[in-house]
């Protein structure tokens, strides 16, 4: 006979971040009961207070309407059905997946599960991992997958600032092992979505995997384009608009930093499993070349001693709060080594920290005023804001200032120019 558990929840999520929390939130306005687990002090603070932690469209309203709250406290794993791991699986710096964190969940989870629970690990995770954990549950612990304990691998594929509308419209892929495992999963994510797809642990792994990677390998090509325009002294904006106006096959990707926590380290889960160079690893070089690229580049026009440098930019993508993994860094201290006079950075959607902002001088200047100063403008990122006003920008800029504009935003088709050069 098992154990008779009080129920208080229907699904505790472990890891409320960007990927967890808004699952959460979304399966609290089904109705069901959701409770969540961090240890980050500023995100249990902001979600008890019905604030969202971090920037994505629909849920500040929606955590004002739902009852959801956010504990440190494992115990409450004792008290639910369902128990979702959603926590980072960041990438090593030798190309090594680190399951660390999900080492640490397993290790204070496993202290409080009851019989026929179920477990779905929703983290983005190297092959094998689920059966890694599956494996780790069956040799300290009393149950057998499938029998008295259920599991499943179930990743999220939604992309930051449409995580309200993509995981209602996306299919989800259950990963498992048996036909226990896949009824309790698929009666969670059958709510949310019209349609579930059923496979094995490593293909669902794998599907994550593949979906990242392909988009990092499109983002590569359209970056090692740019560099063999700018080595043939060719402008790669107007050979791209030729290439794909009216072409009926693959559109050719614009340059641009490709960055993030996902794409940025997704590579790394499956190239580490190969021995050999693979096109994975010539894509992550040649999107890490990027910064050190726009940097030889402007020198090839421009000196940067001494100069004031205006960083238009510093999140890893347009219109997000979330600067996990951006490249922006990487181009500051490549600015760095030619010493310029001041580097300022100027990015509207989070309040910078003191590193982030490099200088106190400026901080606070509004942008047109603040662009006046600047002797080299970068804009990093494509921010809507940029790109409406764009003009603008281009108008308070200084005559002899330089543009760094790998994004094209500013609609000259140009990667490096002169304010001065297109005023004549």
């Amino acid at each position: 006979m098992g154990v008779i558990v009080l129920i208080n929840y229907d699904v505790v999520i472990i890891g409320t971040g960007r990927v967890g929390l808004p699952l959460g939130l979304c399966l609290a306005e089904l109705g069901l009961r959701v409770i969540g687990i961090d240890k980050n002090k500023n995100i249990i603070e902001k979600v008890n207070e019905n604030q969202m932690p971090f920037h994505e469209p629909k849920f500040n309203s929606l955590i004002k309407d739902v009852e959801f709250n956010v504990v440190n406290d494992y115990t409450v794993i004792s008290k639910s059905k369902n128990i979702i791991i959603s926590v980072g699986t960041p990438l090593l710096p030798h190309i090594e997946a680190d399951i660390s964190q999900i080492k640490d969940v397993l290790k204070e989870a496993m202290k409080y599960l009851v019989e026929f629970q179920n477990v779905i690990l929703r983290s983005t995770v190297a092959p094998k991992t689920t059966e890694y954990i599956r494996n780790y549950l069956e040799k300290n612990t009393k149950f057998k997958v499938g029998e008295n304990l259920f599991l499943s691998f179930c990743p999220e594929r939604i992309v930051e600032g449409k995580a309200y509308e993509e995981l209602r419209k996306l299919p989800q892929i259950i990963g498992v092992e048996d036909e226990n495992s896949f009824e309790k999963a698929n009666e969670i994510f059958s709510l949310l979505t019209k349609k579930t797809f059923r496979t094995n642990y490593l293909s669902a792994e794998l599907v994550k995997l593949f979906n990242n990677a392909n988009r990092y390998i499109n983002f590569a090509i359209g970056n090692q384009f740019a560099i063999i325009a700018e080595n043939f002294n060719e402008n790669i904006h107007e050979i791209l608009k030729m290439a794909n106006y009216d072409y009926p096959r693959d559109r050719i990707s614009s340059p641009g930093f490709t960055a993030g926590s996902c794409l940025r380290k997704d590579f790394g889960l499956i190239s580490e499993s190969i021995a050999f160079p693979d096109i994975l690893l010539s894509s992550w070089k040649i999107n890490e070349y990027m910064p050190k690229f726009l940097v030889d580049n402007l020198l090839n026009n421009t000196k940067v001693q001494n100069k004031k440098v205006i960083i238009l930019g510093y999140t890893f993508k347009q219109d997000s709060d979330d600067v996990r993994d951006s490249l922006t860094p990487k181009l500051i201290r490549y600015i760095e080594r030619e010493l310029p006079d001041d580097i300022i950075v100027y990015e509207p959607n989070i309040d910078l920290t003191d590193e982030e902002s490099l200088t106190d001088e400026d901080d606070n200047l509004p942008l047109f005023d603040l662009l006046k100063k600047g002797d080299i403008i970068f804009i990093t990122v494509p921010h809507s804001e940029f790109r409406l006003k764009n003009e603008k920008i281009f108008e308070a800029a200084k005559e002899s200032a330089y543009f760094v504009d790998v994004w094209n935003v500013m609609n000259r088709d140009k990667i490096i120019f002169k304010k001065l050069d297109e005023l004549n």
